[in-house]
């Protein structure tokens, strides 16, 4: 018997939008979803066997001639372009996500945030604008949330009203429903490009110079020990995941995430993802618990996608006892801040240590941070990479290697530039030991 499966790729998908204009759609919605609801109803007591890759073109022939019938035995009558978005329409909602079918395709579009059903927001470009799809009602959008969240292995509901999950595409999904929200139910989409950014793609939009995409990929192969910092889609996975590429290919790396996002492409790569707790409440697997057994798997490295809580402690644990080289990601305002956090998620472990010996920890552990930040124009860019010296009394000492200066605004866009400082960072003798010699011009202030 037929079973609703989410469409196996976007690529399978016809080109023609499937989305209506809000207005037309009010006008013609009782009858759109009196001929989806009768096409969907015929194809469900037809269509014999589930929706794989080699039966989607027979599924999609018999909605059209199932529509087509439907249409003309009603005497319905919509115009060419009409008729072709709601077969598009009428098949997502069978197969796939419905009205996000669109949205999911668009590789202009990075997240999708649904508030309720007839409020769809999309970022485009890292602005955020209104969409044109829309829902026909509370219970078509849990039904949409259903479909994505089940074959994960996850359920939604009064219960567990929140969900994190991760699409087979590595889309990261977050699902929150009545009675936590208030207006209806709200789906939140970060999608990731299927092609992962490389450092060059990161100079040409202007997020990273070229300088500073060469001084990194010297600290990762002299196993310096790395924070990404920044605010919430300001591109820290991309750079972390960017930075990771430059891990020599003979290396066993173990990757920890709380939703599994990195795209590593050496050959030695051991990928962890902690588990959320089952309906009883039991079975959880935290990050902390993740990092600790990741140092029993003999790794070289330790990728933490991004720490947030007591496994910071063992993350400086990891970086100070022969880990060297781990990266990590964080959220914070700035450099200093980004120290401050990790003291204390450090507290958070339940430790009762000192605040100088948590300090003597971290400015041992990280040598290098690297702060984002998403402009007001919604690019994003590299507005620091600050070195940690060491301690001075009870402060921990750090000097900014590279810093961005804003110059102008253009027609809505940030004109800027990343420079070096003219300072040169303390641990070049441990980037000779492993035969890297950067040239001076790289630390040089330029004019």
């Amino acid at each position: 018997m037929f079973t609703n499966r989410p469409a196996l790729n976007s690529k399978q998908s016809s080109s023609t939008s499937t989305t209506f204009e809000l207005e037309e759609f009010e006008s013609m919605k009782e009858r759109i979803f009196q001929v989806r609801d009768a096409v969907q109803k015929k194809i469900l007591a037809e269509f014999d066997g589930e929706v794989t890759k080699d039966n989607i073109p027979r599924l999609r022939k018999q909605v059209e001639v199932s529509l087509n019938r439907y249409l003309a035995d009603e005497n319905l009558l919509f115009t060419r372009a009409n008729k072709a978005r709601l077969l598009e329409w009428v098949f997502a909602d069978i197969v796939g996500y419905g009205p996000l079918e669109p949205l999911l395709e668009d590789d202009e579009i990075t997240e999708i945030m649904v508030n309720g059903p007839s409020m769809v927001f999309v970022e485009r470009f890292g602005k955020i604008e209104m969409s044109k799809a829309v829902f026909e009602d509370e219970v078509h959008l849990r039904r949409i949330i259903d479909r994505i969240v089940a074959p994960l292995g996850r359920r939604v509901d009064e219960a567990s009203p929140m969900v994190d999950a991760r699409l087979p595409n590595g889309f990261r999904v977050n699902a929150t429903i009545p009675p936590l929200s208030l207006d209806g139910s709200l789906l939140t989409i970060r999608k990731f490009a299927t092609v992962p950014y490389t450092a060059q793609d990161l100079i040409a939009n202007g997020t990273m110079s070229v300088n500073l995409v060469a001084f990194l990929k010297a600290c990762v192969e002299a196993r310096i020990n790395i924070v990404i910092s920044g605010g919430t889609g300001s591109g820290k996975t991309t750079i972390l995941n960017v930075i990771s590429a430059f891990i020599p290919s003979n290396e066993r790396i173990v990757t920890i995430e709380d939703v599994a996002e990195l795209q590593l492409h050496q050959v030695h790569v051991l990928r962890l993802e902690k588990r959320p707790p089952n309906i009883e409440g039991k079975g959880e697997i935290t990050i902390r618990q993740l990092v600790i057994n990741a140092l029993r798997m003999r790794p070289d490295r330790i990728v933490v996608g991004e720490s947030r809580g007591g496994e910071a402690l063992d993350m400086l644990q990891a970086m100070n006892t022969g880990h060297d080289g781990s990266m990590t990601t964080i959220h914070s305002n700035s450099p200093r801040d980004s120290l401050r956090r990790i003291e204390t998620m450090v507290m958070m472990a339940g430790m009762d240590l000192p605040l100088r010996a948590i300090r003597e920890q971290v400015a041992s552990s990280i040598e290098l941070i690297v702060h984002l930040e998403r402009m007001r124009d919604g690019t994003r860019k590299v507005m620091s990479v600050s070195e940690v010296q060491g301690m001075e009394g009870d402060t921990i000492v750090m000097q900014d290697l590279f810093l961005f200066a804003q110059t102008d605004i253009k027609n809505g866009r940030v004109v800027g530039k990343l420079q070096a400082t003219g300072l040169r960072p303390k641990f070049m003798e441990k980037l000779k030991k492993y035969g890297i010699l950067l040239p001076d011009s790289i630390f040089d202030v330029k004019k």
